[in-house]
């Protein structure tokens, strides 16, 4: 079952009418770097009815990422889960941004998604450069390829689950993002 969604513009006035919870699943680092004023992180691969918080009675969890691919994923997990009334906000911070919403911007962090593409451009070329050594080598770059075709059909990119976990996307330094956030709010 595809999650609910509720597009900017619509989300807009559910923040001017305050009172609501907002759950972002990117990691701490984009987190930090920009997220919509209101929000608690709590990233991908922690998220389950546990580690959010409760929604305001009668109105639903809202869930947001960079562009909407990770806030679907996190829906299907929470609705999976028995959680009701989740719903992901169509576009994410990007969409959130051009539709005007208030947003709260701090260091400046590279997305996870530009980490991906950086990530696998390299390992192929290195792939490719490699085979001057050993043919065998040409194998990493078929690797890549098809994990790539893998992440475009399932809509799930292990590399970028992988590089979700990494020291450089983990920084939080002001205590806003985390799963302790989630359950104190």
């Amino acid at each position: 079952m595809a999650a609910q969604t509720i597009s900017p513009n619509e989300f807009k006035s559910v923040v001017d009418g305050g009172n609501f919870k907002l759950v972002d699943v990117r990691t701490p680092a984009e987190f930090q770097s920009t997220h919509v004023r209101g929000a608690v992180n709590v990233p991908l691969d922690q998220v389950s009815p546990d580690s959010v918080p409760q929604p305001v009675e009668g109105k639903p969890l809202y869930i947001i990422c960079q562009k909407g691919g990770r806030g679907s994923q996190a829906c299907d997990q929470l609705t999976a889960a028995g959680l009701e009334n989740v719903v992901n906000v169509e576009g994410g911070t990007t969409a959130c941004e051009q539709a005007g919403l208030p947003l709260v911007h701090g260091k400046k962090t590279m997305s996870l998604e530009r980490q991906v593409r950086i990530a696998a451009g390299s390992l192929v070329l290195l792939g490719i450069g490699l085979y001057f050594v050993h043919p065998a080598f040409l194998a990493l770059s078929a690797f890549v390829g098809a994990g790539l075709v893998f992440a475009g059909v399932t809509d799930t990119c292990g590399m970028g689950m992988l590089l979700a976990r990494m020291p450089w996307n983990q920084a939080c330094g002001d205590g806003s993002c985390s799963t302790k956030a989630a359950k104190a709010a």
